[in-house]
């Protein structure tokens, strides 16, 4: 089993504060959910979990298994287990889904451990029939002509077959239709595990229909505010966050949102590669 903590971390983007001091512990076999109002830090937290080099941390550390994850680059974070599944994830042109996803694998092996070609093909169309993808997928380049949902589900297909031990999942669940909807969040489920966890960052109850958390938690102004379980999810659904402002005096944040822009520019180089770094 792994653990990864979040203590007291204070993150500024473009010298402004976004974070305020959010303080999270997961472990493997759990999946939490990360809920809160538009530009409240949600996806912030993702990309400073992750490495992205415009976030910068100003208090706070990040643990994995007792490991100092700031000290990592991304690659790094990669490698020691951890997985961006992005909003908005990249096209790549001139590279193969088959060729991305083994080249990622391949990173991950120790000295002198080799991934067997046919085991690697049978993995990965195990993983393609189980999200029902289409059969040339390891033959397109990465995400280019994809639709939506597609894109979605390539993130997924990646985390299958990198198997992390926590995989934070940034609105994985916008833009998909029913079907793709279902897909997605059963192929999810069904990695939970002693050896896998999942930051679940969402905006709607639909996707906790195939995906089963264990904790909830709201965040606002850059804080984790409330913590409960499906119930809480149930409330905000129907009555959404204005209940809990009034009851803990929270008054409205000016937080511009600023970090789709980030996210969808540099999107690729966060989720494995860390060029920028």
């Amino acid at each position: 089993m792994s653990k990864l903590v979040i203590k007291d971390l204070h993150v500024s983007v473009e010298g402004k504060e976004i974070l305020k001091g959010v303080n999270l512990e997961l472990n493997t076999g759990e999946f939490h959910v990360i809920m809160g109002p538009n530009g409240t830090g949600k996806s912030t937290l993702a990309s400073t979990i992750m490495g992205h080099y415009k976030y910068v941390v100003t208090k706070g550390s990040i643990l994995l298994d007792g490991e100092d994850v700031l000290k990592m680059t991304v690659d790094e974070r990669s490698r020691k287990g951890l997985f961006l599944a992005m909003q908005y994830p990249a096209e790549i042109t001139g590279v193969t889904n088959s060729d991305f996803i083994k080249t990622a694998m391949h990173a991950r092996l120790k000295d002198g451990e080799t991934l067997p070609l046919m085991k690697f093909i049978r993995s990965l169309d195990k993983a393609c029939e189980e999200l029902k993808m289409r059969d040339d997928l390891p033959h397109r380049y990465v995400n280019e002509g994809f639709s939506g949902g597609e894109k979605k589900r390539n993130e997924i297909l990646q985390m299958k077959l990198l198997r992390p031990k926590f995989a934070i999942l940034d609105e994985i669940d916008s833009g998909l239709d029913v079907d793709a909807l279902r897909i997605v969040g059963e192929n999810v489920n069904d990695m939970k595990s002693d050896d896998f966890g999942a930051l679940i960052i969402t905006h709607y109850e639909r996707l906790l229909d195939y995906i089963k958390p264990d904790y909830i938690h709201v965040l606002m102004n850059g804080k984790v505010v409330k913590e409960g379980g499906l119930d809480l999810m149930e409330r905000i659904d129907q009555e959404g966050y204005d209940w809990i402002k009034e009851e803990l005096g929270i008054e409205d944040d000016d937080t511009p949102n600023i970090t789709s822009n980030i996210l969808g520019t540099c999107a690729t180089k966060v989720a494995l590669k860390g060029e920028d770094k």
